[in-house]
């Protein structure tokens, strides 16, 4: 039981971060950073839109750290990909290209939670505390809301099971039959859909 308790402890204080950045000597300065500070991060990398959405669709995540320029899409695109399946999840761009106001501006009024200059990546720990507090403050309510929608999916399954085995003759009324079953597939897959894949 004490182990337990450990292993569920050191998953609440372990953070999950999708690090998306081409420059490796940039990506050495970045993860070296996130050492700095007190949280155990799990660092993933990628750069492809298609790797990135994989990860996303199928990883624990709690933060994503994007460059804005990169090989084959652009921060937006990493941004909206994220968005799309988990939007809950704290995006920074750490970047040297977003120096211009209006690009900025657009990036945060996108769904961006911020963003860090590269010429200032020697104190991206002090920039991303914030950040990372925020991340630690919602996981436990993240956590909650996930069991909960594991538990009504699960509901919704039996549900399902039993209307799919209930005799139909002694039901008078098929319209409502058909109708229920057709809304507990739209609920499951929009549960399946928020919790993060296993």
């Amino acid at each position: 039981m004490n182990y337990m308790s450990v292993v569920d402890t050191r998953e609440e204080n372990t953070i999950h971060v999708l690090l998306v950045e081409d420059n490796s000597s940039d990506l050495e300065l970045i993860k070296r950073q996130l050492n700095k500070m007190d949280p155990v991060f799990e660092i993933t990398v990628a750069t492809e839109i298609e790797k990135i959405e994989e990860i996303v669709s199928t990883k624990p995540l709690d933060l994503v750290l994007s460059d804005y320029n990169l090989p084959t899409c652009t921060g937006l695109d990493v941004l909206q990909t994220v968005q799309k399946i988990k939007p809950s999840v704290v995006f920074v761009f750490i970047t040297g290209t977003v120096n211009d106001e209006e690009l900025a501006a657009n990036t945060i009024l996108s769904g961006a939670s911020g963003f860090i200059l590269k010429k200032n990546i020697n104190a991206v720990h002090k920039r991303l505390e914030p950040f990372v507090q925020a991340v630690l403050r919602n996981k436990p309510i993240r956590s909650t809301s996930n069991d909960r929608i594991t538990q009504s999916s699960a509901v919704l399954e039996e549900v399902r099971v039993f209307l799919n085995n209930f005799p139909k003759e002694n039901l008078s009324h098929h319209e409502n039959l058909r109708k229920i079953q057709e809304d507990l597939a739209r609920l499951k897959k929009k549960y399946d859909n928020i919790l993060p894949k296993k």
